[in-house]
């Protein structure tokens, strides 16, 4: 047990170290390119902004982190021989793996459920941040148990649109309403379609009832049907798509509601839910990453090409790090099913992993 807890607190001492210089590095490469994106902007604002986009691009490198802390530890123990002595005790490399692979995936959880929601919050943060300093909008879309809304602009003013449900592919609306204002915010008119149709530059309104809002009187005696209807939009379905944020803009625990929110409009949640499963498969991809560097570096320094154990450990961490983002590509494309996509690299690579290090073991 002392053993154990000697490898445990060496580890997270060299992880804690490897991520505290990689941050450093980050906000320094970060600071320097939003001085060159915003140079009128006050030192304060863009330190904020860095601030907000540190927490996201630190959990991004935390899989590379693991690798070198994993690195570092064991080349560490190899050239002080304590490796030589834990073997020599009668202790196999799998239980003397024991406390980095329980410290991996204790990093892995606390990474999913406490700094996930941190990133979630900042990452929007730096988006709406970041656009209201470019003069853009930061969302044109809203989801609600309502249905959803859209909100479009032009010189003639704005226009807000609710609508029950709509296709998966954002192009239909149904059961729509449509209210129109003036620049100073004076109510022009009032639209109920049966269904609206984005095409290009364009919504094509079927069966609806239009209510001019600007004249005196009641607007109900001024109504009239009208079978077709053309109503000059600037959105595009990419534009709408884009309106419904990252999935890294939004935190795990709130990740379940906001899909079933989409689906209840019509929307397609696909990607969310790849992301969903992505991030709680992301601990045991993090144990594999950890097994498979150590599989390469636990061996003494005076039997093993170093530098090229090392090269190999990391080039084949990101060999199974870009293989499983082709694998969230896939399932994202609706290629292969959500939980294949999400759990079948990991658990792969823990495979792997220890395949690797018994045979470098054991021969």
């Amino acid at each position: 047990m002392i053993l154990h807890s000697y490898f445990a607190s060496k580890f997270l001492w060299t992880f804690l170290g490897v991520f505290g210089v990689f941050a450093i590095l980050l906000s320094l490469i970060e600071l320097v390119d939003e001085l060159q994106d915003f140079p009128n902007l006050p030192f304060l604002q863009v330190a904020e902004i860095v601030a907000l986009k540190l927490p996201s691009v630190s959990y991004e490198i935390l899989p590379l982190v693991l690798i070198l802390a994993t690195v570092a530890l064991f080349l560490r123990l190899a050239r002080s021989s304590e490796l030589v002595v834990v073997r020599a005790a009668g202790r196999s490399a799998l239980r003397a793996l024991t406390a980095p692979i329980v410290v991996a995936l204790l990093i892995g959880l606390i990474a999913i459920t406490m700094f996930n929601p941190i990133v979630a919050a900042a990452s929007k943060r730096h988006n709406d941040l970041v656009n209201s300093y470019k003069g853009g909008d930061s969302s044109v879309l809203a989801i609600s148990s309502e249905g959803l809304w859209l909100r479009q602009g032009s010189a003639t003013g704005q226009t807000v649109i609710h609508a029950a449900r709509a296709s998966s592919d954002v192009t239909t609306l149904y059961n729509t309403t449509f209210m129109a204002f003036s620049p100073d915010g004076t109510p022009l008119r009032r639209i109920a379609a049966q269904s609206a149709r984005l095409t290009d530059g364009e919504w094509l309104l079927a069966e609806a009832k239009l209510w001019p809002l600007d004249q005196a009187g009641n607007p109900e005696s001024s109504a009239r049907q009208i079978e077709s209807l053309s109503i000059p939009s600037a959105l595009t379905q990419d534009r709408i798509l884009d309106s419904f944020g990252k999935p890294e803009y939004i935190s795990l625990w709130d990740m379940p509601s906001f899909i079933n929110q989409l689906e209840e409009a019509g929307f397609s949640a696909r990607r969310y839910a790849v992301w969903m499963q992505m991030e709680l498969a992301s601990p045991v991809f993090l144990v594999a990453l950890v097994i498979l560097t150590a599989a390469f570096t636990m061996r003494h320094t005076r039997i093993s090409n170093t530098g090229v154990s090392v090269l190999t450990a990391v080039m084949l961490g990101f060999t199974l790090h870009y293989i499983r983002n082709f694998a969230q590509i896939l399932g994202e494309n609706g290629q292969i099913p959500i939980l294949l996509a999400a759990w079948t690299p990991p658990l792969a690579s823990l495979l792997l992993a220890f395949g690797i290090l018994l045979h470098m073991e054991d021969g």
